[in-house]
C-alpha cells in the first residue's frame, strides 16, 4: 500500500465538501483547531457554495476536490461533512496527479465512496475519521488521537466491550489489512467500479439511522456477493440511531450482523469506537493491523 507522508508543521490541509453543504460559522472550529496544530488551512473556492442541499453543483465539488488533488503543497484533504453526494463526482476524478502526490483523505460516512475507490483502484491509505463538522463535538482524547495519528504516531486501541455488546463477539486473533466503512455505502457500491475487495481483509462497519431490515438486506446482499466469507476478522462500529417497523424485526442492528457471518470462524467484535457516535476514534484503512478479541479487545496498526 502507498502511505501519504505524515503532516508536520506549516503543512497544507485543504478543506472540501464532496456531498452536503456547510456554512462558514460551522467550519470555523475546524479551522481554528488545526490552525492550532501548525497547520496551514486551504479553504475550496466553492465551499460555501448551495445547491439544493449539496455544497454547489457537481462540477463545483468536483472542481475543489480535484484542485486539492493536484496540489503539491497540500498534504491531506480533510472533508467538510458527511450526507449524500460523493457518489455523484468520483467518476469525474483524475487520480493521476494524486498517485505522484499522495495525501491524506480525512473523512467517513459519505467518504466511504473515496475510501473504497482509493484502496481498490490506488492501493493507497485513507484515514476513516471524523470530518470538519463534527470538530466541535469530539473530545480532547478523540481530537489528539486524531493529532498524533496525523502526525505519525502508532495506532493501537485496547478497550472492553460495554454491556451485553460482548457476548456476540467471537474470539481470535487475525491479521489482515483493514477495509470498509459504512455498510450503507458499501452496499450501494456493490458491481461499481469503487466497490471493496474484502478477501484477505479485516473489514469494518458503522451505520447511522437505518431501519432494522435494511441492515439485514445489505448483510445478505454483501454475503450473497462473498464479501463477508473470506474476512480474515470484522469489526463494528457504531450501529447508531436505528429504527423498526409497527411490527419488530426482532434483532438488534448488532445481533443481524452477528447473525451473517455465523458460519464463518473469523474473529469477530462489536461496540469499536469509530462511526457515528459522539467520538468516532480514527481508523487506518489500507493498513496491515492484528486484531485480537478476548476479554479484552486490541487493534494494533502495523508501522
Amino acid at each position: 500500500m502507498i502511505r501519504p507522508n505524515f503532516l508536520k508543521p506549516g503543512d497544507t490541509v485543504a478543506i472540501v465538501a464532496s456531498a452536503r453543504k456547510v456554512s462558514r460559522i460551522e467550519m470555523k472550529p475546524a479551522i481554528d483547531l488545526l490552525k492550532s496544530w501548525g497547520l496551514n488551512v486551504q479553504p475550496g473556492k466553492n465551499l460555501y457554495k448551495d445547491d439544493r442541499q449539496f455544497a454547489g453543483s457537481d462540477e463545483d465539488r468536483a472542481a475543489d476536490l480535484q484542485k486539492a488533488l493536484n496540489s503539491k503543497t497540500v498534504k491531506a484533504i480533510l472533508f467538510a461533512r458527511g450526507g449524500y453526494g460523493t457518489v455523484r463526482i468520483v467518476d469525474r476524478l483524475d487520480w493521476k496527479r494524486f498517485v505522484k502526490d499522495p495525501k491524506w483523505i480525512i473523512g467517513f460516512s459519505d467518504v466511504t465512496v473515496l475510501h473504497s475507490h482509493i484502496q481498490r483502484h490506488l492501493g493507497m491509505e485513507t484515514l476513516h475519521a471524523p470530518m470538519a463538522l463534527n470538530f466541535p463535538k469530539l473530545s480532547a482524547a478523540c481530537l489528539q488521537v486524531l493529532k498524533d495519528t496525523l502526525f505519525g504516531q502508532r495506532l493501537r486501541y485496547t478497550w472492553t466491550p460495554k454491556g451485553n455488546i460482548g457476548t456476540l463477539n467471537r474470539k481470535g486473533k487475525s491479521k489482515g489489512v483493514l477495509t470498509g466503512g459504512n455498510l450503507s455505502m458499501l452496499y450501494s457500491l456493490l458491481g461499481s467500479p469503487s466497490d471493496s475487495d474484502t478477501e484477505g481483509k479485516i473489514l469494518f462497519l458503522e451505520d447511522l439511522d437505518e431501519y432494522l431490515y435494511h441492515i439485514d438486506r445489505m448483510m445478505m446482499n454483501l454475503k450473497r456477493n462473498g464479501k463477508l466469507s473470506k474476512l480474515k476478522g470484522l469489526i463494528v462500529g457504531g450501529m447508531t440511531e436505528m429504527k423498526d417497523n409497527t411490527i419488530p424485526f426482532g434483532r438488534t442492528a448488532e445481533e443481524i450482523i452477528r447473525e451473517a457471518v455465523a458460519e464463518y470462524d473469523y474473529p469477530v467484535v462489536f461496540g469499536f469506537p469509530g462511526g457515528h457516535l459522539p467520538n468516532n476514534y480514527p481508523i487506518l484503512l489500507g493498513r496491515e493491523a492484528t486484531l485480537s478479541v478476548g476479554d479484552k479487545m486490541e487493534l494494533t496498526f502495523h508501522a
